[in-house]
């Protein structure tokens, strides 16, 4: 997947299109905007570019996530400053097949302690071939000094109408998969691709912050679609507060595996799966 995938950020887009047209490609950006932006999209779309081949499964392509302590699975996800070191080993290393290594930091405001420090000396000077992508969600996430290093790519929040799509979508895959049971699921799963399988999952974790808001009575203006405020008051009756956390965490963890290279539809099959039992 190439830029010409991302159609919903032409000036993110542009930028990154004239960087590689005129060989001034930087040696660190950062991707900024909100959730649900498609910075994370747009970052393995500007490396399959900066590779020239697909990036999945790339040897010298390395995605850095925030992960829990290994002696608390359920404590705080974090960038640690063992994930700095080790993305210096390997920028220290030649390129497996040759060209570029591109590391890709998602979620990079939440480097803690020590780790700004050591990845701002790396941004010093990093080795010759080395491009670093950041995934933040605003310019003040990190450090200035880290910032200022970075060529600062802007992305828009996606526009309400894709919004209410990929909840609707979320909604109607859920109610499909309820009166079709986990066969209907997998027929209608069968040929998701990563973005289509991003946008459901993003849809699932709209779909439960909008059961949220109407479990706690809340105006249907507030919804991803005031339309749909009838359907998502019945379906929200079917739910508990926590049983809807733990389903955007859910979301959350699928989001990291597609990160990982996981089968999209693997990903989308695991979120509307635990949609469906937590909603029986």
């Amino acid at each position: 997947m190439g830029l010409e995938a991302i159609r919903d950020q032409p000036r993110a887009v542009a930028l990154l299109r004239r960087a590689l047209a005129g060989g001034r490609v930087a040696h660190a950006y950062a991707f900024v905007g909100p959730p649900g932006s498609g910075r994370m999209t747009s970052a393995r779309a500007f490396a399959d570019e900066l590779m020239g081949r697909p990036t999945p499964g790339h040897p010298d392509l390395h995605v850095i996530t925030p992960t829990p302590p290994e002696s608390n699975p359920r404590g705080a996800r974090t960038i640690r400053i063992g994930a700095i070191r080790e993305l210096e080993r390997q920028a220290a290393l030649r390129p497996v097949l040759g060209g570029r290594r591109v590391f890709i930091l998602d979620e990079a405001e939440r480097m803690t302690g020590e780790t700004p420090q050591a990845f701002l000396k790396f941004l010093e000077e990093p080795p010759p071939g080395t491009v670093v992508i950041l995934v933040l969600p605003g310019v003040r996430a990190v450090p200035a000094t880290v910032l200022s290093r970075c060529q600062i790519v802007r992305f828009q929040l996606r526009d309400a109408g894709r919004t209410a799509a990929a909840v609707g979508e979320a909604l109607a895959l859920l109610e499909a998969a309820r009166a079709e049971g986990y066969p209907g699921l997998v027929r209608r799963t069968d040929r998701v691709d990563r973005e289509k399988a991003e946008m459901l999952v993003d849809g699932c974790w709209l779909l439960c912050r909008d059961l949220l808001l109407a479990r706690a009575g809340a105006p249907p203006g507030l919804l991803s679609d005031a339309e749909r405020a009838a359907p998502l008051a019945a379906e929200a009756s079917q739910w508990t507060d926590d049983s809807l956390l733990a389903m955007i965490e859910a979301c959350r963890h699928a989001r990291e595996t597609l990160v990982n290279n996981v089968t999209p539809r693997l990903a989308v099959e695991a979120v509307v799966g635990r949609l469906l039992a937590r909603a029986a």
